[in-house]
C-alpha cells in the first residue's frame, strides 16, 4: 500500500511541475522604463514592443503577466529577473 501512495505523491509532484503557471512583473519606484525594457528583452526574449507594453502596463496597473509556462522554467526566469532587481512572482 505504501508503494502506491508514494507513486501517487510522485505523480502529483510531476503534475505540479508541468502545470502552466504565470510569471508576473510588479511595479516598483526604483527601476527606469529603459532598465525594465532591456531586462525583459535580455531575459525573457521579448521584442522591443512586447517589453515596452509590459513596462507600461506594469507602471499603470501595478503588475503585468510577462510569461506563461512550466514552473521549472519560470523559476529560472524569476531568479534571473530578480538578479537584475525586478520584482517578480509566480502564480
Amino acid at each position: 500500500m505504501a508503494a502506491c501512495d508514494q507513486k501517487s505523491e510522485f505523480s502529483n509532484a510531476g503534475k505540479e511541475q508541468l502545470e502552466e503557471r504565470t510569471l508576473i512583473l510588479h511595479n516598483d519606484d526604483v527601476n527606469t522604463f529603459e532598465h525594465v525594457i532591456r531586462v525583459l528583452q535580455d531575459v525573457c526574449l521579448h521584442n522591443k514592443e512586447q517589453a515596452e507594453q509590459c513596462a507600461v502596463l506594469t507602471h499603470y496597473k501595478g503588475y503585468c503577466e510577462i510569461k506563461r509556462g512550466a514552473l521549472v522554467e519560470l523559476e529560472q526566469l524569476q531568479q534571473l529577473l530578480s538578479d537584475r532587481e525586478l520584482i517578480v512572482t509566480i502564480n
